[in-house]
């Protein structure tokens, strides 16, 4: 059975009503066997809790630069490079508009969006989003110029949206982001342990 054994996935989680399915992808992340840190801008904080994903997780929880630990006096810093080498990979997902915005122009107002723009490993983004919003073409350029930077879209499903409507821009479901990553990384390592015999001579 494919697994994510040995995996450091870093989350990140922005302020979407799908972000109650993030807690889920954490746990089916750390059954797969994978190591996961979480991220959340503050808009996320009004959808999910810091102390649930911690527990999932079994790891602190950051949603900003500083924060306050054991009420000490003095902030403590949340070192977005740091956190960026760590992982193999991350995952942003739910990506809203307006995250999915910043991160392809670049704009570093929150400690996810930092940690983005210093990753050096494979990012994966799920969008998420009412049906007119994802069609919108400067939401459709966004997503564009993301891919163009190497980013990995995980394509939104459809089905009933929070607004009522039926269409597309439902984030990809935590058990299909979960077998697509696999399968995508199982496809980065076909080649792996396998021997290869070159035959070259005269034309």
């Amino acid at each position: 059975m494919l697994t994510l054994g040995g995996k450091k996935v870093l989350l990140g989680i922005s302020g979407s009503i799908a972000a109650y399915k993030s807690a889920l992808l954490v746990r089916s992340l750390i059954k797969k066997g994978a190591e996961v840190k979480v991220v959340l801008t503050p808009s996320a904080t009004d959808f999910v809790t810091a102390t649930t994903l911690s527990t999932l997780s079994k790891n602190p929880v950051s949603s900003s630069f500083t924060e306050i630990k054991d009420g000490q006096d003095n902030s403590e810093w949340n070192n977005h490079v740091e956190l960026s080498l760590w992982a193999d990979l991350i995952i942003i997902a739910p990506a809203t508009s307006n995250t999915i915005s910043s991160m392809a122009s670049a704009r570093c107002d929150n400690l996810l969006l930092a940690c983005y723009l210093s990753a050096k490993c494979p990012v994966y983004v799920a969008p998420s989003m009412d049906l007119d919003m994802y069609k919108h073409p400067s939401n459709q350029e966004n997503l564009n110029k993301l891919k163009s930077f190497g980013n990995i879209i995980l394509e939104s499903e459809n089905g009933d949206l929070a607004s009522g409507l039926k269409g597309k821009g439902r984030m990809m479901e935590p058990e299909n982001i979960i077998k697509y990553l696999i399968k995508d990384l199982n496809n980065e390592h076909l080649l792996k342990g396998k021997s290869i015999l070159i035959s070259a001579g005269p034309t």
